[in-house]
Protein backbone atom coordinates (compact mmCIF):
# COMPACT_ATOMS: atom_id res chain seq x y z
CA UNK A 1 0.00 0.00 0.00
CA UNK A 2 1.28 3.28 -0.65
CA UNK A 3 0.26 5.98 1.65
CA UNK A 4 0.30 9.54 0.00
CA UNK A 5 0.94 12.90 1.65
CA UNK A 6 0.16 16.54 -0.19
CA UNK A 7 1.47 19.53 1.11
CA UNK A 8 -2.01 21.14 1.31
CA UNK A 9 -2.52 18.65 4.63
CA UNK A 10 -4.28 15.68 3.31
CA UNK A 11 -3.01 11.79 3.41
CA UNK A 12 -4.24 9.06 1.98
CA UNK A 13 -4.86 5.54 1.37
CA UNK A 14 -6.91 2.73 0.43
CA UNK A 15 -9.39 5.10 -1.12
CA UNK A 16 -9.88 7.37 2.04
CA UNK A 17 -8.82 10.74 2.38
CA UNK A 18 -7.34 12.10 5.92
CA UNK A 19 -6.67 15.58 7.16
CA UNK A 20 -3.09 16.08 8.56
CA UNK A 21 -0.36 18.14 9.61
CA UNK A 22 2.92 18.49 8.10
CA UNK A 23 6.11 20.73 8.68
CA UNK A 24 6.02 24.36 9.83
CA UNK A 25 8.78 24.23 6.97
CA UNK A 26 6.14 22.84 4.23
CA UNK A 27 7.37 20.15 1.81
CA UNK A 28 11.27 20.19 0.82
CA UNK A 29 13.11 17.87 -1.54
CA UNK A 30 16.80 19.39 0.09
CA UNK A 31 15.43 18.72 3.59
CA UNK A 32 17.99 20.01 6.43
CA UNK A 33 18.07 19.28 10.06
CA UNK A 34 16.33 22.05 11.64
CA UNK A 35 14.47 23.27 8.59
CA UNK A 36 11.21 22.07 10.19
CA UNK A 37 10.27 20.85 6.81
CA UNK A 38 8.70 17.59 5.43
CA UNK A 39 10.93 15.82 3.32
CA UNK A 40 9.08 14.96 -0.14
CA UNK A 41 10.18 10.83 -0.69
CA UNK A 42 8.72 7.31 -0.32
CA UNK A 43 10.18 6.25 3.12
CA UNK A 44 9.16 2.31 4.10
CA UNK A 45 7.13 2.11 7.55
CA UNK A 46 9.74 0.69 9.64
CA UNK A 47 8.38 -0.26 12.63
CA UNK A 48 6.01 1.05 15.56
CA UNK A 49 6.83 2.89 18.36
CA UNK A 50 3.48 3.25 21.44
CA UNK A 51 3.16 4.30 25.10
CA UNK A 52 1.92 1.86 26.82
CA UNK A 53 0.81 3.57 29.83
CA UNK A 54 -1.30 5.26 27.21
CA UNK A 55 -2.46 3.18 24.74
CA UNK A 56 -2.23 -0.59 24.00
CA UNK A 57 -0.67 -2.03 21.43
CA UNK A 58 -1.28 -1.23 18.01
CA UNK A 59 -3.43 -3.84 15.95
CA UNK A 60 -0.90 -3.99 13.19
CA UNK A 61 1.56 -6.58 11.43
CA UNK A 62 4.14 -4.20 12.03
CA UNK A 63 7.03 -4.62 13.94
CA UNK A 64 5.57 -2.43 17.50
CA UNK A 65 8.01 -1.74 20.90
CA UNK A 66 7.01 -0.33 23.46
CA UNK A 67 8.77 2.91 24.80
CA UNK A 68 10.04 4.28 28.30
CA UNK A 69 11.15 7.42 29.97
CA UNK A 70 14.47 6.71 28.89
CA UNK A 71 13.85 6.52 24.99
CA UNK A 72 15.19 9.13 22.54
CA UNK A 73 15.88 10.04 18.74
CA UNK A 74 19.73 11.35 18.64
CA UNK A 75 19.21 14.31 16.06
CA UNK A 76 22.83 16.02 16.60
CA UNK A 77 24.24 15.64 12.75
CA UNK A 78 27.96 15.29 14.06
CA UNK A 79 27.11 12.68 16.78
CA UNK A 80 27.52 8.82 15.70
CA UNK A 81 24.23 7.88 16.26
CA UNK A 82 22.76 10.54 14.68
CA UNK A 83 18.66 9.52 13.45
CA UNK A 84 18.95 6.64 15.51
CA UNK A 85 17.38 5.87 18.43
CA UNK A 86 19.52 6.48 21.62
CA UNK A 87 18.96 6.19 25.85
CA UNK A 88 18.51 8.92 27.93
CA UNK A 89 20.44 10.91 28.90
CA UNK A 90 22.77 11.49 25.89
CA UNK A 91 25.59 13.69 25.94
CA UNK A 92 24.76 14.66 22.60
CA UNK A 93 21.22 16.28 21.32
CA UNK A 94 18.58 13.91 21.28
CA UNK A 95 14.73 14.20 20.96
CA UNK A 96 12.76 12.58 23.94
CA UNK A 97 10.20 10.40 23.05
CA UNK A 98 8.37 9.97 26.22
CA UNK A 99 6.30 13.16 26.06
CA UNK A 100 3.46 15.21 27.73
CA UNK A 101 1.41 16.11 24.91
CA UNK A 102 0.64 12.84 23.52
CA UNK A 103 2.06 13.85 20.31
CA UNK A 104 4.11 10.31 20.47
CA UNK A 105 1.76 8.05 21.84
CA UNK A 106 2.34 5.98 19.20
CA UNK A 107 5.16 6.37 16.55
CA UNK A 108 5.67 4.81 13.02
CA UNK A 109 9.41 5.15 12.14
CA UNK A 110 10.04 6.24 8.68
CA UNK A 111 12.99 4.61 6.10
CA UNK A 112 14.06 8.83 6.05
CA UNK A 113 17.57 9.26 5.87
CA UNK A 114 18.47 6.01 8.01
CA UNK A 115 20.06 3.75 5.58
CA UNK A 116 22.38 4.82 6.30
CA UNK A 117 22.22 8.48 8.02
CA UNK A 118 23.59 11.39 6.17
CA UNK A 119 24.50 13.69 8.57
CA UNK A 120 22.41 16.89 8.39
CA UNK A 121 20.04 15.45 6.04
CA UNK A 122 16.95 15.43 8.55
CA UNK A 123 16.15 12.54 11.68
CA UNK A 124 13.64 12.22 13.67
CA UNK A 125 11.24 11.95 10.59
CA UNK A 126 7.59 9.74 12.15
CA UNK A 127 3.96 9.79 11.20
CA UNK A 128 2.72 10.47 14.73
CA UNK A 129 -0.42 11.84 16.69
CA UNK A 130 -1.91 15.34 15.68
CA UNK A 131 -2.21 18.56 18.01
CA UNK A 132 -6.38 18.85 18.21
CA UNK A 133 -5.92 21.80 16.27
CA UNK A 134 -3.88 19.73 12.88
CA UNK A 135 -0.89 22.37 14.18
CA UNK A 136 2.49 22.31 12.30
CA UNK A 137 4.87 19.72 13.33
CA UNK A 138 8.77 19.89 13.43
CA UNK A 139 8.97 18.02 9.70
CA UNK A 140 6.81 15.06 10.93
CA UNK A 141 3.65 13.51 9.06
CA UNK A 142 0.84 13.97 12.31
CA UNK A 143 -2.74 12.35 12.10
CA UNK A 144 -5.30 11.90 14.80
CA UNK A 145 -4.80 9.02 16.91
CA UNK A 146 -7.93 7.06 16.32
CA UNK A 147 -7.22 7.58 11.97
CA UNK A 148 -3.59 6.50 12.49
CA UNK A 149 -4.61 3.28 14.63
CA UNK A 150 -7.08 2.47 12.21
CA UNK A 151 -4.54 3.13 9.17
CA UNK A 152 -2.39 0.55 11.25
CA UNK A 153 -4.94 -2.09 10.95
CA UNK A 154 -4.15 -2.05 6.79
CA UNK A 155 -0.45 -1.59 6.65
CA UNK A 156 1.70 -4.73 5.92
CA UNK A 157 5.53 -4.86 5.67
CA UNK A 158 6.43 -3.02 2.38
CA UNK A 159 4.18 -0.23 2.46
CA UNK A 160 5.60 3.51 2.07
CA UNK A 161 4.05 6.82 3.12
CA UNK A 162 5.29 9.04 0.14
CA UNK A 163 5.21 12.90 0.77
CA UNK A 164 4.32 14.59 -3.02
CA UNK A 165 5.92 17.87 -3.83
CA UNK A 166 2.98 19.04 -5.42
CA UNK A 167 -0.79 19.10 -4.53
CA UNK A 168 -2.96 16.87 -5.69
CA UNK A 169 -5.47 17.76 -8.42
CA UNK A 170 -8.80 16.77 -8.24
Amino acid sequence: MEITVTPNGTLSYAGKTLRCAIGRGGVSVTKREGDEATPVGCYALRRILYRPDRVAIPETPLPAKCIDPSDGWCDAPDDAEYNRPVTLPYPSSAETLWRDDRLYDVIVVLGHNDDPPVPGAGSAIFLHVARADYGPTEGCVAVALDDLCELLTRCQGGDRLCVLADKLTP
